[in-house]
């Protein structure tokens, strides 16, 4: 039996002046993720016009929760090696972060 996925979504409330550095930031990062065993695809999506907080929010599907931890592991080391401090760059860009870990949930 093939484990459920695990949807990760990240949410994000990006400066309009921190737009274009914040997108390149998040190509590197997807470029690291999307090179390790267990992903399976990602989606980036920008708020149109309209209420809420969170311009951007990225849909990141694995294959499975033994996936996830492996995958995050991939993106630290990638930072050490590259002398990335992430929450330091977030920061830096004035970008809002909110992240978590989801399943699909079946409504009957």
């Amino acid at each position: 039996m093939n484990p459920a996925p695990v949807f990760r979504i990240n949410k994000f409330a990006v400066p309009t002046q921190s737009r274009g550095e914040f997108l390149d930031f998040i190509v590197e990062t997807q470029a690291v993720i999307s090179a390790q065993p267990g992903f399976v695809r990602a989606s980036m999506m920008e708020q149109y016009p309209g209420p809420g907080i969170f311009n951007f929010v990225a849909l990141l599907e694995f294959s499975g929760p033994e996936a996830v931890d492996p995958i995050i592991a991939a993106i630290a080391d990638y930072d050490r090696a590259q002398g990335i401090d992430r929450p330091a760059v977030m920061a830096g860009l004035g970008v809002k972060v909110d992240m978590g870990n989801y399943r699909a949930l079946e409504l009957t």
